[in-house]
């Protein structure tokens, strides 16, 4: 059965808290903040130089009233706090960073019991990265994929077993009915801020928004910009001499037997010994080593893709580039191009402090 949430019909202003915490990270916060604040007013001043009506009411809210300081020791002034019980029909849970091994157990207990009450009394609940950690400690992501930052994915699956983690995602809008929305990494906020827009206010007013702060979807997902994850479990030393060891030398021939034969172990016994240690089959780290250094390689170089493949172990380019798409989320060409002029970036300037010098 689907819940029901909270309508917005009236002509009251659609209100919208943003949860910020001492772990919060104010690009996220404040980055919100400012475009849908922005919304209805900036846009007009832009075009006709005459301001418009803000028409959402945006309220920062903070498990106590005083200020604070979240991340970056930037200072933060709650307008509301979870006990005033005030109404909202967006909430969303900002960003609150923990280390990719811990999970938030009983630090924000207040907040989960208010999210849990907001999302009961018909408020729709969004969080952006990190955030969808205490959408998972309020349980109401229990039995729905969820996205969040890519960087989390082991300890979704470690620690919330009745969550679908989708460390692809973007946004994830298949529970939106339920009064649930998940935002990936980082500015992945931008996205959501979006869809906020359009739903609570119309897509002409999103369309606007997105113009103003030059935003755009990312339509590639997550893939593309995360990274291996390289755990190393000190608790196994001969997995962890493993690692270290497959970490020079990706590139072999068959690395999955080298690996078994220096480890000395049976080889069934190494592959559940290197699955317990790190989270992954042995053959599955082997190509994430390989498809991480080609990302490498592609991003600062000019090498042919093909000469990518083979450096990094693959003799068939085929394979190679069939793989990379599935673990890239894009081709090795396309990745090439979204991310080769970034590496330019300062390039030409420190050319240039090179030459004075």
């Amino acid at each position: 059965m689907k819940k029901e949430v909270r309508s917005l019909a009236g002509t009251r202003k659609p209100r919208i808290g943003l949860f910020a915490a001492p772990e919060t990270s104010p690009s996220v916060l404040f980055g919100l903040y400012d475009v849908l604040l922005s919304v209805g007013s900036v846009y007009p001043d832009m075009t006709t130089g005459t301001p418009g009506d803000a028409v959402l009411d945006v309220r920062i809210v903070a498990a106590e009233a005083r200020p604070f300081r979240c991340f970056g020791s930037v200072l933060v002034e709650p307008h509301d706090t979870i006990a005033s019980g005030d109404p909202f029909d967006v909430i969303i849970v900002c960003d609150l960073y923990t280390p990719i091994t811990t999970a938030p157990r009983g630090r924000f207990a207040r907040e989960v019991e208010w999210l849990r009450r907001m999302h009961a009394e018909g408020s729709l609940i969004a969080s952006v990265c990190t955030g969808s950690l205490l959408l998972a400690e309020a349980g109401l992501v229990d039995g729905r994929v969820c996205a969040g930052h890519w960087a989390y994915a082991d300890l979704f699956a470690s620690q919330y077993a009745k969550v679908e983690f989708d460390a692809s995602a973007i946004l994830v809008l298949n529970s939106e009915p339920d009064g649930v929305i998940t935002a990936g990494g980082a500015t992945a906020w931008q996205d959501l801020a979006l869809h906020v827009i359009a739903r609570l206010c119309g897509p002409t007013h999103a369309v606007r928004t997105a113009k103003v702060h030059l935003l755009a979807s990312h339509e590639e997902g997550q893939l593309p910009f995360a990274a291996m994850i390289r755990r190393t479990d000190t608790g196994d030393a001969v997995i962890a001499r493993c690692q270290e060891w497959i970490g020079q030398n990706y590139a072999c021939a068959s690395p999955v037997a080298a690996m078994v034969g220096r480890s000395g172990l049976r080889s069934r016994t190494f592959g559940r010994r290197f699955r317990a240690a790190t989270g992954h089959r042995p053959i599955d780290y082997v190509h994430a080593l390989r498809i991480d250094e080609a990302r490498h390689i592609l991003e600062s170089s000019s090498r042919s893709v093909d000469e990518v493949g083979f450096s990094v172990g693959y003799d068939d380019p085929t394979f190679f580039r069939r793989l990379f798409k599935r673990r890239a989320g894009m081709t090795p060409a396309a990745f090439r191009r979204r991310f080769a002029n970034i590496s330019e970036y300062g390039r030409s300037r420190a050319h240039v402090n090179s030459d004075a010098g």
